[in-house]
C-alpha cells in the first residue's frame, strides 16, 4: 500500500499564530503516527514561518515512523538534515518569499548542483528524492543527478481533477512510468485531497508515499485528527 505521510507544517502555523506551544507540533506529530500515519514530513523555511529548525531537532528523536524533512537544499538547510539524518530528504526548489511549493526543479538545468547535494546525502545514509513536475525528461534527469526517489508535484492534477480526472491524470501517469521504468522510487504531493487521492493511487498504484498536510489539517477541524488520519487512509488502501 502507498504510504501516508503527515506534513504538520499547518500544526506549526496555528501555533505561531498565537505563541506559547499550543498546539503541541511535536505532539501532534507523534498523534499522527498513533493514528496510524506511516511518515511524518516537515519543511523548514529559512523564516520558520511554521515549523522551525528547533522543531525539526525535537521531533527526529522521539518518531517511530519515517521521517522526511523537504526544503530548499540552501547551506543552512543541508546542514540541518546532515545533522539530524532523517530517513529521506526531498529537495524543493522553492524561494525565500514563495507561500507555498508552486514548482519542481529543472533537473537538466540544475544537474550539477543537484548531483552534488545528491551525492552528499547519500553518503550519509539518507535517501534522496528529488520534486518534479510530470515531465519525463525531469524524471530521467533526476535519475541522473543521482536520486533514490522523485516526489511529483500534483497542485495540476488536483486543479484539472474534478472536471475530468482522466485527463487530470494523464501526465502524471506518463511521468510516474518513466520514473519506474528508470528504476526510481515514486512519492506524490501537493493539492491532494479526500477526492482525489484515491483515483491517483488506483492508476499509479506503485506511488511509494504521498505527503498530504494542507488539505489533512483543513479535513481535521471538521472530522479530527484521528478520523482524518483513518480516512486518508482508506483512500490509499481503496
Amino acid at each position: 500500500m502507498t504510504r501516508l505521510s503527515v506534513n504538520i507544517n499547518k500544526m506549526a502555523t496555528l501555533r505561531n499564530a498565537r505563541g506559547g506551544n499550543r498546539p503541541d507540533v511535536t505532539q501532534a506529530a507523534l498523534d499522527c503516527e498513533r493514528f496510524g500515519a506511516q511518515g511524518i514530513t516537515v519543511h523548514p523555511r529559512p523564516d520558520e514561518r511554521h515549523i522551525r529548525y528547533a522543531d525539526v531537532r525535537a521531533i527526529r528523536p522521539l518518531l517511530h515512523t519515517e521521517f522526511n524533512i523537504e526544503g530548499n537544499p540552501i547551506p543552512s538547510f543541508q546542514a540541518l538534515v546532515s545533522e539530524v539524518r532523517p530517513d529521506q530528504v526531498t529537495l524543493v526548489p522553492d524561494g525565500p518569499d514563495a507561500l507555498t511549493s508552486n514548482a519542481g526543479w529543472d533537473t537538466v538545468a540544475n544537474r550539477a548542483f543537484l548531483t552534488e547535494v545528491c551525492a552528499r546525502f547519500k553518503e550519509e545514509g539518507i535517501r534522496t528524492s528529488i520534486f518534479v513536475d510530470p515531465d519525463p525528461r525531469m524524471v530521467e534527469g533526476a535519475r541522473l543527478c543521482g536520486a533514490d526517489r522523485v516526489e511529483l508535484y500534483t497542485a495540476g492534477y488536483a486543479e484539472r481533477y474534478p472536471a475530468d480526472p482522466q485527463q487530470a491524470l494523464a501526465p502524471y501517469l506518463e511521468a510516474a512510468r518513466a520514473a519506474r521504468d528508470c528504476g526510481l522510487g515514486l512519492n506524490a504531493g501537493h493539492d491532494l485531497d479526500l477526492e482525489n487521492l484515491a483515483w491517483f493511487v488506483r492508476n499509479i498504484p506503485w506511488t511509494d508515499e504521498v505527503s498530504i498536510g494542507h488539505a489533512l489539517i483543513c479535513d481535521a477541524i471538521y472530522l479530527g485528527l484521528e478520523h482524518t488520519v483513518q480516512a486518508y487512509l482508506a483512500c490509499l488502501r481503496a
